[in-house]
């Protein structure tokens, strides 16, 4: 088979990659951070790591106000929302614009291992809220050394 015959092929692919990209933003809205010009949808993106001892997740909420945000744990859920009211104003020589976007969101995320809520810690600098959540004893990782026989 001669690799000139593959050119339309690798075409092909193309078109149905930016399909099926289109698709997936159609069907999940732009998710996970995307604002949507039509209604306004914002949702925060996050990180969550793991150690042997704690979950911790990082959520990207730049320009919040920390007492917009609340936090809240139930079982191996992480509950965050907030309202987010951001206001946006430029200025040139000929022209002068204003923006503004409000609106609440709301995003749960499942922990990978059971905390406990009332140790539960968050912190909010440059933007990022950090939340720090001790695993139960029964949840936390433990070593186990091999023993040589």
């Amino acid at each position: 088979m001669e690799s000139s015959s593959l050119v339309p092929w690798r075409r092909e692919l193309g078109g149905l990659a930016r399909e099926m990209d289109s698709l997936f933003d159609r069907f999940f809205g732009g998710w996970p951070m995307r604002v949507s010009r039509e209604d306004g949808m914002w949702v925060p993106s996050v990180d969550v790591s793991e150690t042997a001892k704690e979950v911790v997740v990082k959520a990207e909420l730049p320009g919040m106000d920390p007492k917009e945000i609340d936090v809240s744990v139930h079982a191996d859920i992480l509950t965050l929302r907030g309202e987010r009211k951001q206001e946006k104003e430029e200025k040139g020589e000929n022209f002068h614009r204003m923006e503004r976007s409000y609106g609440s969101f709301s995003r749960s995320i499942q922990l990978p291992a059971e905390v406990d809520s009332g140790k539960v810690n968050a912190t909010y600098k440059d933007g990022v809220l950090k939340t720090t959540m001790p695993k139960t004893k029964q949840a936390e990782t433990k070593k186990i050394e091999i023993k040589v026989a």
